[in-house]
This record gives structure tokens, sequence and C-alpha cells, in this order.
């Protein structure tokens, strides 16, 4: 008579961890640091938990969600303590910006994301409270503070998205040749304003750029009354 397999008890059995937010959350920047954001989501973190799909669903409410905690997590890189940047505001201020963008820049389909993202968790709030400090030392209003703020925040986004982009984008030389080429042989009887304006529409260097357009954010915040208030 064959002996009857004896069944392996569940209690024998190693448990899987439990669930968590900040668990699922560091799988995903796992994920996409191997192998970007696109492989982020749900389906892909159940079969990396050995769970199911609807589990995560407890604690991330959608891909939107999970991918702005994926940034959150991120934004622990950045350097808010404006190192090697001197001792005003505006420069540490820049500092603070340009950290963040470093930051988006080694991941450019988060750096896309991040323009649509909305991250809410303790990095983010960091970040917010220490551009809101520097910038408030310019003097200028509560309200113009609280407003420039995001302004900052979308410009410095928006350009880390750009250029994080053209850099990973085998494309992206070729398409700068094209506008080149294009701009150089336009027609000033039909395009008098884009001739008037070269070479300089081309000219300068990224670095000179994004320090001139943080300068015309932050003069513009601090000498712009917001709607409303008194001047």
């Amino acid at each position: 008579m064959t002996g009857r397999r004896e069944p392996i008890s569940r209690r024998e059995r190693p448990a899987k961890p439990a669930l968590s937010r900040r668990w699922i959350v560091d799988t995903a920047v796992r994920i996409m640091r191997a192998e970007g954001l696109e492989k982020v989501t749900m389906r892909r973190l159940a079969q990396e938990l050995d769970t199911g799909p609807a589990s995560l669903y407890v604690y991330v409410a959608n891909t939107a969600e999970l991918h702005a905690a994926v940034l959150d997590a991120l934004l622990g890189d950045v350097d808010l303590g404006g190192a090697g940047a001197g001792e005003g505001w505006r420069e540490q201020l820049l500092a603070v910006l340009t950290s963040y963008m470093r930051v988006l820049f080694e991941h450019p389909q988060l750096a896309r994301s991040a323009l649509v993202a909305r991250p809410s968790g303790e990095n983010y709030l960091r970040l917010l409270e220490r551009v809101l400090d520097l910038l408030s030392r310019s003097g200028a209003s509560r309200e113009q503070v609280a407003w420039g703020v995001d302004k900052l925040l979308q410009d410095a986004t928006a350009s880390a998205a750009e250029h994080s982009t053209q850099k990973h984008d085998p494309a992206a030389e070729a398409d700068w040749n094209a506008l080149t080429v294009a701009l150089n042989a336009v027609d000033e009887a039909t395009h008098p304003a884009i001739r008037a304006h070269m070479p300089a529409l081309l000219g300068g260097s990224v670095e000179d750029r994004m320090r001139w357009g943080f300068d015309v954010l932050v003069n513009g915040i601090t000498q712009t009354p917001v709607p409303g208030t008194a001047t």
C-alpha cells in the first residue's frame, strides 16, 4: 500500500511580508531605475510583490498616484541646503532648483510625468518649504511668494522634461539641426521678426539661458503684484 503523502501545513510555509505603501513605492522606484517608468504598472508591481493587483489599490488609488509617489521618493535626493551656492537667498534658491532639475533630468519619463503629477509626500513638502522660505527672504509679499513658488517649480519641471528628453532621444539632434536650418533659411519678406532676431534665437548656452530664465521669473515674481492684493 502506497503511503499517503502528508499535506504541508500553511503554518509551515514562510509567511509573505505584509504589504505597505512604503514597500510598494520602494519596489516601484527599483523597477523604474532598472526598467523605466513605463514598466511601473499595477500589474508589474503585483507580480514583483507576489500578490494580486487588487491588493495594491488599498494603498495606491491608481497609476497616476503611484507615479506621484515615485516622484516624491526621488525628491529625497534633492539637495535642499544649496551647498556651495554662497550666502544669498537668490543663489541658494537657484541651487535648490538646479538640484531638483538634476534629479528629474536623470529620469526623462518621470520628468514628463512630473508635469502633471501632484506629489504630496514628505519629500515634496520639504522641497516646497525650502523654496518658500528662500523666496520669502526677497521681501516679496506673502501672496507673491505663494504664487511665485508654483511658477518656479513649473518652469524647473518643464525645463528638466525638455532637456532630459532631448538628451535621451536619438532623434533630438536631427530635430534641432532641422530647426536650425529652417530658421536660418527664412525669407525676411515673409518672416521679418524671425530674421531680425537671428542668430540670438539660437544663441547662448543652456546654463546661461537657465540662469537668465530664473532671474526673469524671480524678478517678475517679486515686482509684480498679485491681483486683488494691496500694492
